[in-house]
């Protein structure tokens, strides 16, 4: 049982810390000037896509598809998630 909340947990820290930390990385672009360089080390990063996948059940179509942008900021935003739930959890 406590392997389950451990990953729940981890899941949970990688995530929220990657919102985060995309968010204050998207702001802080915003705020700098257009082509400096600590804007583009605060905006780029790495992408990953899984999919898109669609699913035709005759009745029923759907299509699932996933993209991730990490940053710089958004790594630090997981490590400002781990700690603060370290602290309250």
């Amino acid at each position: 049982m406590a392997v389950k909340r451990r990953i729940g947990l981890i899941a949970l820290t990688f995530f929220l810390g990657v919102i985060l930390g995309s968010v204050v990385g998207e702001v802080i672009g915003i705020l700098l000037p257009d082509g400096s360089v600590i804007e583009k080390l605060f905006i780029s990063g790495s992408e990953f896509h899984v999919g898109p996948v669609f699913c035709d059940l005759i009745v029923l179509t759907f299509t699932v598809g996933f993209s991730l942008k990490v940053n710089l900021v958004s790594v630090l935003g997981i490590v400002m998630v781990a700690f603060m739930l370290r602290l309250y959890c």
